[in-house]
């Protein structure tokens, strides 16, 4: 898929290298990592019994595992900073409707190791935003928060819970206030929005190095032309975040205004998740990227999402079985040439192979019969005036490139 490919290009040009983690993880590594009580964990997520009474979960998103893998295969011995990147399926229990789904996949960027620079924020934003732009999909705008840290959030959580203590909230944020304040301002429930309207703003109590750390970041994507906008109310649903978060949101309502108000990617810096899950502290950001979300933007919007396709060259027709047998082999001596090729081997009329070499659009045709498979022979047919002329198998590819070059 066009998608697929674009992360591809886009990852590999910043110099992220592929990780592929397990769909089935140790339940443990998501409550540690993203949060017993959050969403993820308390509603959404697959879980199963062992035979040996162990918990396992399908996997609800990627950055904890890849988090985990790093720590486990001692990447921290390698150059620093990690790039990683990933793309594949993710799982949460959800009611499907438009943009959710119970198995989605998601693309993943994230840089793990070295130090907090607030580049490698940049770097992530950045690439998410080229990617959601090099499909079409815009204009986008990026919304951008700190949620501080260890030395600073503790004070603004003591103005959360001040603040929320008189306000009418939802349940569950009755049990978010006791545990992570700071995730009532991603509660989506209309009751909880009033309620926010006059929300202590975070940028007054963020310490000196994390007020730093947001303007460098600001600085960056300033540099690179992006447009943002600051968000206090953006907090995330996941409670290994630190310091920088953000979303990226197509700015215009498309028609029907389905996608609009939904992030298209979001992450942000996650420098205490390798503590958590039991490692030495190593600064990380990273970031996620809704492909089903962006397809139905791409399908509202009507862009059409073409699909990357290697296009034959050759189309293989037999004729009887010895012919049939002999086309496997055929085709292997074509792959190793790096001759694209394409057959219909459940076809037995003549007629009906021709016609789909024609739909194909391939500019030759090898016919094998059962009397060249005896003379060691091949018909090389030309598809576009219907030319064809029996050649030796011996010669088959030397005589196919030929063509194909002239």
């Amino acid at each position: 898929m066009k998608i697929e490919e674009e992360a591809r290009d886009i990852a590999e040009f910043y110099s992220f290298l592929r990780i592929e983690t397990p769909l089935l993880e140790a339940a443990e590594l998501y409550e540690r990592g993203i949060g017993e009580e959050t969403d993820v964990v308390q509603k959404e997520m697959y879980t199963l019994r062992t035979k040996g009474s162990g918990k396992l979960a399908l996997r609800p998103e990627y950055t904890a595992a890849i988090m985990r893998s790093y720590l486990q295969h001692g990447m921290h011995r390698l150059p620093q900073p990690q790039r990683l990147y990933s793309f594949g399926p993710v799982f949460r229990h959800d009611r499907p409707q438009a943009g959710r789904y119970r198995q989605f996949y998601q693309f993943n960027l994230e840089i793990l190791g070295g130090d907090s620079d607030a580049i490698y924020d940049a770097q992530v934003i950045i690439a998410f935003y080229k990617l959601i732009e090099e499909l079409k999909v815009k204009p986008l705008i990026i919304q951008i928060n700190s949620i501080g840290c260890r030395i600073c959030r503790p004070n603004y959580r003591k103005k959360l819970v001040e603040y929320y203590r008189d306000e009418e909230i939802c349940r569950d944020c009755e049990r978010r206030l006791k545990v992570n304040p700071i995730r009532l301002l991603d509660c989506k429930k209309e009751v909880c929005q009033t309620a926010k309207a006059g929300v202590p703003n975070i940028f007054d109590s963020l310490c000196s190095l994390c007020r730093g750390h947001l303007k460098q970041v600001l600085e960056y994507l300033e540099e690179a032309n992006l447009p943002y906008v600051l968000n206090h109310l953006l907090a995330r649903g996941l409670d290994y975040y630190s310091r920088t978060v953000f979303e990226i949101f197509l700015e215009e309502a498309i028609p029907a205004g389905r996608q609009g108000n939904l992030a298209l990617a979001g992450g942000g810096r996650y420098d205490y998740l390798a503590e958590v899950l039991g490692g030495r502290p190593t600064p990380a950001v990273g970031g996620a990227l809704g492909v089903q979300r962006l397809i139905e933007i791409l399908q509202t919007s009507g862009t059409a999402i073409p699909l990357r396709t290697s296009k034959p060259k050759v189309f293989l027709v037999h004729i009887g079985n010895d012919a049939k047998k002999k086309s496997l082999s055929l085709m292997e001596e074509l792959r190793r040439a790096n001759i694209s090729t394409s057959n219909a081997l459940g076809k037995d009329s003549l007629s009906a192979q021709l016609e789909a070499a024609n739909k194909m659009g391939v500019p030759l045709a090898l016919i094998l019969g059962q009397r060249e498979v005896y003379e060691g022979s091949v018909i090389i047919r030309d598809m576009e005036n219907g030319v064809q002329e029996p050649i030796p198998m011996r010669n088959m590819v030397e005589e196919i490139k030929k063509r194909l070059r002239g």
